[in-house]
């Protein structure tokens, strides 16, 4: 009577996370939990960068228009354009003095209004930093799952004394698992780094541009001499 066949492993992708060395289960939870991270990032900056960008192309209107006033309504008082005119506004109701030239009044303007730009911008980038060391770092985590993997598999060869497919084809396939979700987090995160950068470069270049703009349209208002300008903020 032929002795009964042990039985076939599983390798299914449920099987081969269960069935893993406990080493190679951290990783791949590791590796989960970026790619989720990743995952979670990508969708908020899309929708950050989106209105960012619509913003932008707000105040280069704004700044073609010649328009000074603020957008009303609550949304729009935390845009990109009324922070914009929030920064440049008092200096141009400031006035240019009369030792200051018209390209200096410009550049003072120019660059309270860059200024609020920066800081807008500056709410993006939060999460960028973390898509770049995920895809950097997830392959070679993934990787540090592979040859643990692939040492518990010739360890169990050393203690069966067999080099049979049975008893290798487990810990292989669950160490090349490993490389394969240290490469689904990593790929989308460099992928989204790079578009979600250029983008926002892109709207920075937009919006300083709209800003220049916006500040040659200003600088044009006539000089206040600063004696009457002094004169006329002191107390009657």
């Amino acid at each position: 009577m032929n002795p009964a066949a042990p039985p076939a492993a599983d390798l299914s992708v449920a099987g081969l996370i269960l069935n893993a060395d406990p080493v190679v289960q951290g990783v791949m939870a590791l590796l989960l939990l970026a790619s989720f991270a990743c995952w979670a990032i990508i969708i908020e900056k899309s929708l950050l960068l989106g209105r960012l960008a619509r913003e932008a192309q707000g105040l280069a209107a704004l700044a073609a228009a010649g328009a000074v006033v603020p957008p009303e309504g609550d949304a729009a008082r935390d845009s990109l354009s009324a922070a914009v005119l929030r920064a440049g506004l008092p200096e141009w109701r400031e006035g240019r003095d009369t030792a200051e030239s018209a390209g200096e009044f410009r550049d003072r303007l120019e660059r309270s209004m860059r200024a609020a730009v920066t800081a807008t911008l500056r709410r993006a980038e939060p999460g960028l930093p973390l898509l770049a060391t995920i895809g950097s770092v997830s392959p070679f985590v993934g990787l540090f799952g592979t040859v643990w993997g692939i040492m518990h598999s010739f360890f169990g060869i050393a203690a069966r004394q067999d080099t049979g497919l049975a008893t290798v084809a487990p810990g292989i396939a669950e160490a090349l698992f490993a490389t394969a979700i240290g490469l689904v987090a990593a790929i989308p995160a460099v992928i989204a780094y790079n578009r979600f950068a250029t983008r926002l470069a892109r709207i920075r270049q937009e919006a300083i541009g709209a800003v220049s703009a916006l500040a040659s349209r200003l600088a044009r208002r006539p000089a206040i001499a600063g004696a009457a300008r002094r004169s006329a903020e002191a107390p009657a």
